[in-house]
């Protein structure tokens, strides 16, 4: 059975990184943009981080700038603006595309693995989103790939994806999830 310890990924200076190294923790595997109306998550993403990081939790944070455009810079520039503005300190990686063709392939993995997980309708971006992607294609709710910045998969101590969390998501139902697995 395929898990994520099989792929390999680049760090935000391009050297290659096995997420082996990640075996036995819990991870929360992140698609990010620091010129979105979701950028302010960074600053739950590295509460959670401090929280739960000496109990075995990790973030891995993919900038994508594949929505709206919205991680402009070099992979530099954008680790420079994330631990500036939100002083985040949990690994961040080279840019990568999380959708289409050239995607990376962890990510068409993590799609495979767990599909488009529905809209908090009570986020006021919801709407936003749902009527944009609507008007794109109508059936978008039907395919998994990723629809938006800060989606974000869950993973167990084993390297098996066991949710998949849209932006629109309640950092208090995330840590939830993330408590039961550590």
């Amino acid at each position: 059975m395929k898990t994520i310890y099989d792929f390999t990924v680049k760090d935000r200076k391009g050297k290659d990184v096995s997420l082996k190294e990640y075996a036995n923790e819990v991870l929360l595997i992140v698609n990010t943009a620091t010129k979105c109306g979701f950028t302010p998550q960074y600053e739950e993403l590295e509460k959670l981080y401090e929280k739960y990081h000496s109990q075995g939790f990790e973030i891995l944070d993919f900038p994508c700038n594949q929505f709206g455009q919205q991680a402009p810079g070099t992979d530099e520039s954008i680790h420079e603006f994330c631990k500036l503005n939100f002083g985040t300190e949990f690994p961040r990686f080279k840019k990568v595309k999380v959708n289409g063709e050239d995607a990376d392939p962890l990510f068409k993995f993590l799609q495979g693995e767990k599909g488009f997980a529905g809209w908090d309708m009570e986020h006021p971006i919801a709407h936003i989103l749902d009527k944009m992607l609507t008007e794109a294609d109508p059936k978008y709710k039907e395919k998994a790939d990723i629809k938006w910045n800060f989606t974000k998969f869950l993973i167990n101590k084993k390297g098996m994806v066991v949710a998949r969390f849209e932006p629109t998501e309640k950092t208090e139902h995330i840590e939830e999830k993330i408590k039961e697995l550590l």
